[in-house]
């Protein structure tokens, strides 16, 4: 009996020793445990992270790429309309060159033909002209007035109104250049000289320092006759300012 209860007395703490190194040994495997979820649940963070940035890279690159080919777009659609103009210019080239008209006055000052002009300006218009085209402004001017005055009627009236104010305001006398501008465009608005005229009364008004008359006049040419060369002029001069 004493034996046995030595023995019993012994096996108790061993007992609890090995209850002590097992709970030991769960609690180190539980820590080894929950370490290596963490680290998993950190490096799910870092690749969420990774992907995010991934995906924005590729969204920014899809937007260049886009921008990119629009650029390229507009860029074939420019050079597909150079080529067209290109086209209609050797067209137009080729047509010239079979044709050999007789030069004509208005023809070289770029106004457009009208009826009755098969004949040609009149000498005494011509001679003025010559004149204006030689730099001889008050000469051309004494001219085109003796040309007006002969022939109130005619036919080339406002392109010699227009060429007098035209030599005024070569001289810088802005004052009768705009006078002499508003007449054409006010007593001859079917003729071809009209918009030119209303072009040249904005720049004389401009250089005159009025501003808003000169805004005024530029914007009454492009309501006026909107398909013009001036009129195309005078938007230039608006976005200009």
């Amino acid at each position: 009996m004493i034996i046995g209860s030595r023995c019993i007395a012994f096996l108790i703490p061993c007992l609890a020793l090995t209850g002590c190194a097992a709970n030991d040994l769960a609690i180190k495997r539980q820590s080894e445990t929950e370490a290596k979820v963490e680290h998993l649940i950190q490096s799910s963070r870092k690749g969420d992270q990774r992907a995010n940035e991934l995906a924005g890279q590729i969204q920014s690159q899809d937007d260049q790429a886009k921008v990119v080919a629009a650029q390229i777009k507009r860029l074939e659609d420019t050079i597909r309309e150079l080529r067209k103009s290109q086209d209609e210019l050797k067209a137009r080239f080729i047509l010239l060159s079979q044709q050999t008209p007789p030069p004509r006055i208005e023809v070289v000052n770029q106004e457009a033909p009208a009826k009755g002009r098969d004949s040609g300006p009149p000498a005494d218009y011509v001679k003025a002209f010559g004149l204006y085209s030689s730099n001889s402004f008050p000469e051309a001017i004494t001219a085109f007035e003796t040309f007006l005055k002969n022939n109130p009627q005619s036919e080339y009236a406002a392109n010699a109104l227009y060429w007098i104010g035209e030599c005024h305001y070569t001289l810088s006398d802005l004052p009768k250049a705009k006078d002499i501008f508003f007449k054409v465009a006010g007593n001859y608005p079917d003729s071809p000289k009209a918009p030119d005229a209303l072009l040249k009364l904005g720049y004389t008004l401009a250089a005159m320092k009025e501003k808003d008359k000169a805004h005024a006049i530029f914007e009454s040419l492009i309501t006026s006759y909107p398909s013009s060369p001036a009129a195309a002029k005078a938007r230039e001069r608006l976005t200009a300012n």
